[in-house]
């Protein structure tokens, strides 16, 4: 799969019927993408994304993870972006805050693709990111790997593919209503945007709340 170039993203065409986002989805950038030939809505760091019409769901990860979650019976699914807070004295307690916001992360994907029709025992999930892709950092790639590949288990998800670790940023795209995922490995990084949008993301996580109970459906 070829990167799409700048000249491959446009605003939606006239014409062109996208199907309304769901409540609550307003804020996520959608947009046509000449290269598939479908609408795209890109997520970034802190983000999620749920749909039940045939669009495409884009991001690009570093050491973040992603979940790609659907129901194909039912026709809905969608994908996160997320990391668990730098909180190295909380590792392996249950309670900690990494495994607290990790699960607020993984429960809103879960639940919102409940909410609109989805049934968890169809739900199969596919798992990307976790790369190491600064050698000074502290391996947090490895971390958000341990910790959603516990969750998937825990939860008794269905886990049919995965494309973690290594050193390579990820492009992901991820097709909900047919289950295709198409991952590109970024080689070398032109620019330090990926860089830059984690070290925001990690700041952010350091200086906000965990939220508080989730409604599980």
């Amino acid at each position: 799969m070829s990167a799409a170039s700048a000249s491959s993203v446009a605003r939606l065409p006239e014409g062109v019927m996208s199907g309304e986002c769901l409540p609550g989805f307003e804020h996520i950038k959608r947009y046509w993408d000449r290269v598939h030939h479908t609408v795209a809505a890109k997520i970034h760091p802190g983000q999620y994304y749920v749909t039940r019409n045939h669009e495409i769901i884009v991001t690009v990860l570093g050491s973040c993870v992603s979940a790609c979650i659907r129901d194909p019976k039912r026709g809905i699914g969608g994908m996160n972006h997320f990391m668990l807070p730098d909180d190295a004295s909380g590792i392996g307690n249950p309670l900690s805050l990494a495994t607290r916001y990790g699960n607020v992360a993984m429960e809103h994907l879960v639940n919102t693709i409940l909410k609109y029709g989805g049934s968890r025992e169809n739900l199969e999930v596919k798992l990307f990111g976790g790369g190491r892709i600064i050698s000074s950092f502290t391996n947090i790639g490895e971390r958000n790997i341990e910790f959603v590949r516990e969750y998937v288990t825990v939860e008794g998800l269905r886990l049919v593919a995965e494309d973690l670790g290594d050193i390579y940023p990820r492009k992901l795209i991820y097709d909900p209503i047919s289950g295709r995922a198409r991952v590109k490995k970024l080689r070398s990084l032109h620019n330090d945007t990926i860089v830059r949008r984690e070290f925001e993301y990690r700041h952010e996580l350091e200086h906000q709340p965990v939220e508080g109970e989730i409604d599980l459906f």
